[in-house]
């Protein structure tokens, strides 16, 4: 195939803890107006190569253009459009601690701010309770102080407030508690208006000179990487810029202001999410940079248009090289698969949620899509609480790789895992006991049918022999330690452990729906991930969900997500007022700034302004409480206009069960925008099933490709399990349980009850009352 066109091949790359997924479209040579797919699916970790994706990318090219490529050569990209990627580097090195050293700057008198936190206590009756250690290892306070004037929640705050005029000047000063009734700007230090609109007294500057000596002293201890954070730098940045483009100009390669990562209010988070991006980038830009150089220069050349690299953000949009870091990477990963199950899965129509469940390697990541992404602004993640906008994605460590145990008379299954090296037992790596060899055992994974990627040559299938060996002493020691008059089978102790991964992961689901008051029964269960198709049908089951649907990529959904993803680019800006008639003309010209500046970002980066869109948020909340939400507007009595004040009390009803009767604050003016892949993806496969037209065909036992002997709950082993192969089965085709459908990189399990039905893109399988 070495007749492919320059900068057509299009490679999307999610590597993941276990598995690294590669995704590929690219012109059909009969064709050219269509586009062919192909997949390459590898091992993140693996002593015979140095990176999984660039790995995954070299036998991509050798496929595609025949080309021979060894595996130390630099890979020419003239044939490549462009090289999506996620990655789970960064939120690797924060839960294992293995981020970059780095100091903390931050205002005078507050040096232990970051470690004492919020004092919240998330397990308040543990009696041994360790406190996560900080990410900085070393504080240097600045002499440097602005406060605020006043306070927002005076009750005459309006009419107490310094007014300035358009040149941002004191006209007429503070008129509240300790005015001294005769100036415009009594106390120390000048007035200045902050970009929130509240008034800034300016106490003490920074002294320039004894901060680059501080720097100087840093620099000679080893530290390349610093966090600055003062105090009220979200309205006033100033001397947190002067602070860090002096260390720039000092040499530190990594410096995270705090108020440009995120100018939100609230010291502690905004400092906290300042300290990982110090922590975390370095680490990311130094994977980056291994990445690429395995690719020609061009690749990484920011003036050309093609080939160009592109990342998956925490908040499901893709963010260009210069706007990529630590702080934005934490889900980039599981972020892909949201975002792959939400564009392929919904119907406008039909507005039914849908409940994401990605069963990688590593861990089971749970989330919940009714028309939009659902976004949280602050996590706490490995103990670190983290203010940047993130999906709201739960994860449980339970996966294909999770470590079965026998512990205090419990079946365990995580969360320890396996990882990829060395991997479950069956991995011939003298592994532990997993959940994939669980699988394996009770015959949901076809040794002939999976990829031949292990062993020293890469070549060899999984070893169920030594899956049996580690499950019968294990059996020993469980039937032992057991009271029951007869011993457990094997079969039965292998589906314990089996059942014991599903309830742990069905948790986060419930949490995400029940909890939140959802009935999680009128959910559509989307399952992905390499060993989602284990497992979809039982949690379905468990959960009262009858509808599953299963993409025809869904092993490697969070890279195939990857090529459908928008561009996204926005802004935000600290606020601190009220909202009311008054106020609301005043944000909405605002957010039209914002807007405007976003759309031309996007404009810059090369999308028309028919494919730009935008949402327009505020963070509200309610004056005595400090649980702002993130709001798009309702239209007014259908005038058009942004009622955004409804649609705060709407959603925090919906969130919290009541309203309050206090004044509405609005913290933060946000305008995201969104450069469109796709207009439309076609029908959704609600509508296809649902069509008339759609013709649906049983296939007998007898058009089965092959049979295995495979495990049930209550039925016990059925010894020929029908097998279909996923690419034989023709639109309309369905496939009653008990069965199994199987492709180069996934295993569907049909339980008894189930029928599975080829769509277009889909199995859609239905569960029986």
């Amino acid at each position: 195939m070495a007749d492919i066109p320059n900068h057509s091949i299009r490679i999307c790359a999610d590597r993941g803890g276990t598995f690294c997924d590669i995704h590929a479209s690219y012109p059909d040579p009969e064709n050219p107006k269509q586009r062919k797919e192909t997949v390459v699916k590898l091992l993140s970790k693996d002593p015979n190569y140095r990176d999984a994706p660039t790995e995954g990318i070299r036998r991509l090219l050798e496929s595609l253009t025949g080309e021979k490529l060894k595996r130390d050569d630099v890979l020419k990209t003239d044939k490549i459009e462009y090289i999506r990627l996620s990655t789970t580097v960064a939120t690797n090195a924060l839960l294992e601690r293995k981020g970059r050293k780095h100091a903390l700057l931050i205002t005078r008198g507050f040096g232990d701010a970051l470690l004492i936190g919020t004092q919240a206590r998330p397990r308040i009756f543990d009696l041994n309770i360790r406190r996560p250690s900080s990410l900085y290892t070393k504080v240097i306070e600045v002499d440097e102080r602005v406060t605020l004037v006043g306070y927002s929640s005076d009750p005459k705050a309006d009419e107490h407030a310094v007014q300035f005029d358009e040149d941002g000047k004191v006209v007429r000063g503070y008129r509240g508690n300790g005015w001294d009734g005769e100036s415009n700007a009594e106390g120390p230090g000048d007035v200045v208006k902050g970009i929130s609109g509240e008034a800034v007294r300016i106490l003490e500057k920074p002294d320039v000179e004894k901060v680059r000596q501080d720097l100087q002293k840093l620099r000679d201890d080893g530290y390349d990487s610093l966090a600055i954070v003062l105090l009220h730098s979200y309205t006033y940045p100033e001397h947190e810029q002067q602070i860090g483009k002096l260390a720039r100009e000092m040499g530190f390669s990594q410096v995270s202001e705090s108020a440009a990562l995120m100018p939100m209010v609230r010291l502690v988070p905004r400092g906290t999410s300042a300290s990982a991006d110090a922590y975390l980038t370095p680490v990311l830009r130094e994977y980056l940079d291994g990445f690429f150089s395995g690719f020609d220069e061009s690749l990484r050349d920011l003036d050309v248009r093609v080939p160009r690299v592109e990342f998956m953000g925490s908040d499901g949009g893709l963010v260009d090289l210069k706007n990529f870091s630590g702080l934005k990477s934490i889900l980039s990963g599981p972020a892909g698969g949201v975002v792959g199950y939400a564009l392929t899965s919904w119907d406008e129509k039909k507005k039914q949620p849908i409940i994401g469940l990605d069963v990688g390697g590593t861990s089971t990541d749970v989330s919940r899509f009714s028309g939009r992404y659902e976004t949280v602004y602050e996590t706490t993640t490995a103990g670190i609480t983290i203010q940047s906008p993130q999906l709201d994605i739960n994860t449980v460590a339970a996966g294909g790789g999770s470590c079965l145990a026998f512990r205090n008379g419990l079946f365990a299954a995580g969360p320890e895992s396996a990882g990829a090296q060395p991997g479950p037992a069956c991995y011939r790596r003298g592994g532990p006991l997993a959940v994939t060899d669980a699988n394996l055992l009770l015959g949901r994974l076809v040794s002939d049918f999976f990829p031949k990627i292990f062993g020293p040559n890469e070549d060899q299938p999984l070893d169920a022999e030594a899956s049996r060996k580690a499950f019968e002493e294990l059996a020993k020691d469980i039937n032992k330690q057991s009271e029951r008059e007869t011993e457990m089978g094997l079969d039965e102790i292998v589906y314990g452990f089996i059942k014991v991964a599903n309830e742990t992961m069905c948790r986060p689901i419930r949490a995400l729906t029940e909890a939140r008051g959802y009935s999680t029964s009128e959910h559509v269960l989307a399952s992905f991930g390499g060993a989602g198709g284990q497992h979809a049908c039982e949690i379905a089951r468990l959960l009262g969900i009858k509808t599953i649907l299963v993409h025809r990529h869904s092993s490697i959904l969070s890279a195939y997500g990857l090529a459908l993803a928008d561009r996204a680019f926005e802004l935000q800006e600290p606020s601190s007022t009220f909202y009311s008639s008054s106020t609301r003309p005043e944000l909405s010209t605002r957010l039209d700034k914002l807007a405007s500046r976003v759309v031309d970002e996007l404009q810059a980066q090369g999308f028309p302004s028919d494919k730009i869109t935008t949402e327009r948020m505020l963070n509200m909340r309610f004056e005595g409480t400090d649980t702002a939400l993130m709001v798009l507007p309702t239209s007014s009595d259908g005038d058009g206009k942004e009622d955004f004040e409804a649609a705060f009390k709407r959603v925090y009803k919906a969130e919290f069960g009541f309203l309050l009767k206090a004044r509405v604050l609005v913290d933060d003016v946000k305008v995201r925008g969104i450069g469109k892949t796709f207009d439309s993806l076609g029908p959704s496969v609600f509508a296809e099933v649902s069509d008339p037209s759609f013709e649906r065909r049983e296939l007998g036992n007898d058009r089965a490709d092959a049979t295995h002997s495979t495990y049930f709950d209550e039925i016990g082993r059925v010894e020929d399990t029908p097998v279909f192969l996923l690419d034989k089965l023709d639109i309309g085709d369905e496939v009653r349980g008990p069965a199994m459908i199987i492709d180069d990189t996934q295993t569907i399990v049909v339980v008894p009850g189930a029928r599975a039905l080829a769509a277009r893109r889909h199995l859609y399988i239905t569960l029986d009352e």
